[in-house]
């Protein structure tokens, strides 16, 4: 079988990870820790990762990074990135130049979405749209096996619309970071649910809690799956995907497949609703398999 070494690499908070995959196979993973607040170490330590695997698998490949942030499509930098050290910065073209080849970037919940439309859940559908269920909301859209991007590099960002459909029991206005009052992301991320069900309780504890037969813990999570039918209603009547897939640590909850799928007619603009809604397949994988699939071409 022909070679066809795709190298992604996963640019976290904490670690910096690498996967080298040929023709869809693991070959090699490998993580060290991320740089605290300092750019040239991290592109270093990016190269560095390349470099070391390239050298102990024998051959070259394509690079893919994911980024918890984007690159902006006007000038090249990167934006929108919680870690601050990257705003601002040219990582594209700094890695690019260390490394002596084209370098493609994504976000991370981009590249999330991506591994799972090529060899994940969604693998065969036409449009598979990802989410991000964990500290934040993120999501990403994939036709035909390629990431949809836009003019804001900002596609799939479901997470900073308003909550459709609010009623009294969703509580009280909640500001979101991003300046704007009850985004989405202030309802069903881990924290922001957390903070909203006032039991105490992060989110991990209110699942635990709710399957132990809590009743306040059950009813938060009812309430979330409600919420999460209405954020994805939405998604649905706008872009009508083949199907959905779910991550992060709040996509291990089994009540969200269970309560979620019923609830969608409700909210759908449809007599039937037929988008398929499941746990990714690759987990925690799926963003450095994403930086990799980054080069899918040959998928085109």
């Amino acid at each position: 079988m022909r070679s066809n070494l795709k190298l992604g690499v996963d640019l976290g908070g904490t670690k910096i990870e690498i996967i080298g995959l040929d023709n869809g196979i693991q070959r090699l993973r490998r993580r060290v820790p991320t740089p605290q607040g300092d750019y040239q170490q991290t592109v270093a330590a990016i190269a560095s990762l390349v470099e070391d695997c390239e050298r102990e698998l024998g051959q070259q490949g394509s690079l893919g990074v994911g980024i918890p942030g984007t690159r902006s499509s006007d000038h090249g930098r990167i934006k929108n990135a919680n870690s601050q050290c990257l705003i601002g910065q040219d990582l594209q073209g700094d890695l690019e130049q260390r490394l002596q080849r084209p370098v493609r970037l994504a976000n991370d919940a981009d590249c999330f979405v991506l591994s799972e439309a090529c060899d994940g859940a969604g693998a065969g559908a036409h449009s598979v749209f990802g989410v991000i269920l964990g500290t934040g909301v993120g999501g990403g859209l994939v036709i035909g096996q390629q990431l949809l991007g836009g003019p804001n590099a900002i596609t799939g960002e479901w997470g900073h619309n308003a909550l459709p459909w609010r009623r009294d029991e969703d509580g009280p206005p909640r500001r979101c970071y991003c300046g704007q009052d009850d985004c989405i992301e202030t309802f069903l991320s881990g924290p922001g649910w957390a903070a909203r069900s006032a039991l105490g309780l992060d989110a991990s504890a209110l699942v635990s809690a709710a399957q132990s037969g809590h009743p306040g813990a059950q009813q938060a999570l009812a309430r979330y799956c409600d919420q999460l039918a209405r954020g994805l209603a939405s998604v649905i009547n706008l872009i009508d995907p083949y199907v959905i897939v779910l991550g992060g640590g709040l996509s291990n909850t089994p009540e969200l497949y269970q309560q979620v799928l019923p609830l969608l007619p409700k909210y759908v603009f449809s007599d039937q609703v037929n988008t398929r809604l499941v746990k990714a397949r690759h987990g925690d994988s799926s963003g450095v398999r994403g930086a990799a699939w980054l080069w899918n071409d040959e998928l085109r």
